[in-house]
C-alpha cells in the first residue's frame, strides 16, 4: 500500500490510547490510611536491592498528587488512563478473611470519578507486582496455588464489586512472567527469591517460577471466571491478562536459530498465553522442563481457556536469536542485538535489555493476532534514554532517542491495521511519569514527563508532545451531527433534494 493511501486510514474513534503507571512506582505514602505492607517495601529498603539505593517511600508522590497526574494527563488529551490498584491498600492483610481497608477503597474510586468526570476512560490493573506481604509471611505467596488462588479472586472480587460500575476494563495480572523470573528465578525483583546464595538464602530456581507462573495463571482464570459469572452482564466491562514478550527474530536464515527464535517466543510469551488462550502449555516448555512444569487438571484447564477476552500485549524490543543457550528463562537461546554483520539492531537505551526496533513491534502484533486471534490491547510500550538521568533538565526534555523510537512503534501500529488487518483497539505509552523502575531504582527513566525528585515538579519531555499529537492526527474524530434545518429553507432544501432523486 502507497505513504498516500495508508495516510487515508486512521486508527477508529473509539480506539484507547494514552499513558500508564503501576501504584508502587509512584504512589509513596506506604504508611498512609490504614494501607498494609507489600513485598516490595522492605525489599526495595535493603541494601543492594535497587541500583542506586532508591525505594518506593516517596515515589512520584501520586498518593498526595493524583489530581496534578490527572491534570497532566487532561492537558495531554488522552483518551484513557491505565493504573493499579493496590492490594495491600483495599485488604491491607490480603487475604479473604480479613477486613477490607475503606480508604483504600476511597481514594481509588475518587481516582475513577475524576478520570471518568474529565472524559478520561480508566483502564485498570489489579496485580501490578504488589502483593501484600502478610501473605508471603503467611503461606509463602504465590508459591502456595491452594492459599492464593482463593486470596487473589476474593481481592478481585472486591474491586469489582466498588469499582465495577464505573471501570470497564480489567486486567487480571501485569507480566506474570516478570512476577515468576524476576521474584522467584533470577531475584531480581521481590520477594527475591533465587538458587543463588549470594543474592538471596532462600529459593530454587529450578522449580519456583514454574510453580509461581502457574499459580498465577489460576488466579488469573478464577478471577476471570467470577467476574464473567456474577458481574460482567449487569455491569457490561471486559477483562483480560497483559503479558510481556519481545520479538524474536532469527539471528539468521540457519534452520537452528529459525527454530530458537520460536523457543524463546514459547517462554517468553507461550508459556502463558497458551494455556490461556490455546488451552495448553507450549510442547517445547514440557520438553525443556520434564516433570517440572506443573499440570493442570481437567477442571482447571476448562476455566484456564477463554479466560482472557482480549489479548494485553507489554512490549519493548525485538531480540535476535541464535541456538545453543542455556539459561531456561530465556528458552535457551541466547539473545543479542548484534547483527551478523557486526551492526547493531537500533538506538541503545539505558537499559541494557532494550534497543529501539520499530518494525519487530509491526512483526510481533502480527504474530499474536494470527496465533491467538483476539484483539489486542497494547498496556506497555517505551523506551529509557541512556544516561538522561545525569543531563540537565533542559537537555532531558529533548528526548530525541524516545521520540524517534515512538516514531517507529506508531508507524508499525498503524500500518499492522491498516494494512495488516490486525485488530488493535488500545496504546499505552510506558510511562507517564519518570518513576521508581524497581531494582534500578530511579536510575532509569521512561516517562514522558520528567520528574524532578527534588521537588516533584512535572515538566512534559518532546516524547509526550509527539504522542498527543500523534494520535490526535491518526485517530479519526468524533463527526458532530449535522444541524437540523428549520423554516422556509429547509422545505425547499428537502424540493431540491427529492427533484434531483426524481
Amino acid at each position: 500500500m502507497s505513504s498516500v493511501a495508508l495516510s487515508k486510514n486512521k486508527l477508529p474513534k473509539d480506539f484507547l490510547w494514552g499513558f500508564a503507571t503501576a501504584s508502587f512506582q509512584i504512589e509513596g505514602s506506604l504508611d498512609a490510611d490504614g494501607r498494609g505492607k507489600s513485598i516490595w517495601d522492605d525489599f526495595s529498603r535493603q541494601p543492594g536491592k535497587t541500583l542506586d539505593g532508591g525505594n518506593g517511600d516517596v515515589a512520584t508522590d501520586s498518593y498526595n498528587r493524583w489530581k496534578e497526574d490527572i491534570d497532566l494527563l487532561v492537558s495531554y488529551g488522552v483518551k484513557s488512563y491505565r493504573f493499579s490498584i493496590a492490594w495491600s491498600r483495599i485488604i491491607p492483610l490480603g487475604g479473604r478473611n480479613d477486613p477490607v481497608n475503606e480508604s483504600g477503597i476511597q481514594f481509588y474510586s475518587t481516582i475513577i470519578d475524576t478520570l471518568l468526570a474529565k472524559g478520561i476512560t480508566p483502564f485498570v490493573t489489579i496485580y501490578h507486582w504488589d502483593l501484600p506481604q502478610a501473605l508471603d509471611d503467611r503461606y509463602g505467596g504465590w508459591l502456595n496455588k491452594e492459599e492464593i488462588v482463593p486470596d487473589f479472586v476474593n481481592y478481585a472480587k472486591v474491586c469489582f464489586e466498588r469499582f465495577g460500575d464505573r471501570v470497564k476494563y480489567w486486567l487480571t495480572f501485569n507480566e506474570p512472567w516478570c512476577i515468576s523470573i524476576l521474584g522467584y528465578g533470577r531475584g531480581v525483583f521481590a520477594p527475591g527469591h533465587s538458587s543463588d546464595r549470594n543474592r538471596s538464602p532462600v529459593g530454587d530456581s529450578a522449580t519456583e517460577p514454574w510453580i509461581v507462573g502457574h499459580s498465577v495463571i489460576l488466579a488469573h482464570a478464577y478471577a476471570s471466571k467470577l467476574y464473567r459469572e456474577q458481574f460482567k452482564q449487569a455491569q457490561g466491562g471486559q477483562i483480560g491478562i497483559t503479558l510481556n514478550g519481545d520479538w524474536m527474530m532469527p539471528y539468521d536464515d540457519a534452520p537452528e536459530n529459525i527454530e530458537a527464535a520460536q523457543h524463546a517466543l514459547d517462554v517468553a510469551i507461550g508459556w502463558f498465553a497458551d494455556p490461556i488462550y490455546l488451552g495448553h502449555y507450549p510442547e517445547y516448555l514440557g520438553v525443556m522442563l520434564g516433570d517440572r512444569l506443573p499440570v493442570f487438571t481437567p477442571e482447571e484447564l476448562a476455566v484456564v481457556k477463554g479466560s482472557s477476552e482480549f489479548y494485553g500485549m507489554n512490549t519493548y524490543t525485538t531480540n535476535l536469536c541464535k541456538a545453543g543457550g542455556d539459561d531456561e528463562f530465556q528458552g535457551k537461546v541466547q539473545y543479542t542485538f548484534t547483527r551478523p554483520d557486526g551492526t547493531q539492531l537500533g538506538t541503545q537505551a539505558h537499559c541494557a535489555w532494550l534497543q529501539d526496533y520499530g518494525p519487530g513491534f509491526r512483526d510481533l502484533l502480527n504474530y499474536l493476532w494470527k496465533r491467538y486471534g483476539k484483539a489486542i490491547y497494547v498496556t506497555e510500550n517505551g523506551f529509557a534514554v541512556k544516561d538522561e538521568t545525569s543531563k540537565p533538565i533542559e537537555e532531558a526534555l529533548s528526548d530525541h532517542d524516545r521520540v524517534h523510537y515512538f516514531q517507529g512503534t506508531t508507524s508499525a501500529l498503524l500500518a499492522a491495521v491498516a494494512e495488516d488487518g490486525v485488530d488493535i483497539r488500545s496504546y499505552f505509552a510506558w510511562s507517564l511519569l519518570d518513576n521508581f523502575e524497581w531494582a534500578d531504582g530511579y536510575t532509569t527513566r521512561f516517562g514522558v514527563t520528567y520528574v524532578d525528585y527534588d521537588n516533584q515538579k512535572r515538566y512534559p519531555k518532546d516524547s509526550a508532545r509527539f504522542i498527543c499529537q500523534w494520535f490526535k492526527d491518526n485517530v479519526e474524530k468524533d463527526e458532530p451531527p449535522a444541524p437540523r434545518r428549520k423554516g422556509p429553507l429547509a422545505a425547499l432544501a428537502a424540493r431540491l433534494v427529492n427533484a434531483v432523486k426524481a
